[in-house]
């Protein structure tokens, strides 16, 4: 996993808690690289998810609820800076439905070993059906991101999800 999700995962944690917390989940996770993490560095998903639960330990935060947030607030930091993939595109069902041809394609060409999740999407009026594939579980990030894209567009959006199996999450987005 890049090393930006693990910068602005750590960013998040103080803003939101304190410097105090990012170094207290560290202690408690232990992680692999030793917490230090470079934007552009590579690292073991797994240590993203012991930082998470640590910090849910210290919060009594539920882990989905943490992950689901730190997705709205990474897609804060997507539109922020790289407003470049954001002109031109008119609601947040439009950029969604491009994440695999556009984002994604350009990700892959800054990062050729970027092992990103695949989404495939069918939209049918005020509803966009998005089947999410990943080998790391991370659908909660994913719905986080999606509401983040809500967010971002001034758009309402509902999300139902059904868990297909351990690698795939079908999410129902409903704009209302």
């Amino acid at each position: 996993m890049k090393g930006m999700v693990f910068t602005e995962f750590l960013e998040m944690v103080e803003t939101t808690f304190s410097v105090d917390m990012v170094e207290d989940i560290l202690d408690d996770a232990k992680p692999a690289s030793g917490g230090a993490y470079t934007a552009v560095g590579t690292y073991d998903h797994e240590e993203l998810v012991a930082m998470v639960v640590a910090l849910s330990q210290r919060t009594d935060i539920a882990v989905p609820d943490l992950v689901k947030a730190f997705g709205k607030h990474l897609f804060s930091v997507f539109s922020t800076n790289y407003h470049q993939f954001f002109e031109h595109v008119p609601d947040a069902f439009a950029f969604l439905e491009g994440i695999e041809d556009v984002i994604h394609a350009q990700v892959l060409k800054l990062y050729p070993d970027a092992d990103l999740p695949k989404f495939d999407c069918l939209r049918e009026g005020n509803v966009l059906h998005m089947t999410y594939h990943s080998l790391r579980h991370f659908a909660d990030l994913a719905e986080g991101l999606i509401l983040g894209c809500g967010a971002y567009f001034g758009e309402t959006l509902t999300l139902e999800r059904e868990e297909l199996d351990a690698n795939t999450t079908r999410f129902t987005v409903t704009k209302q």
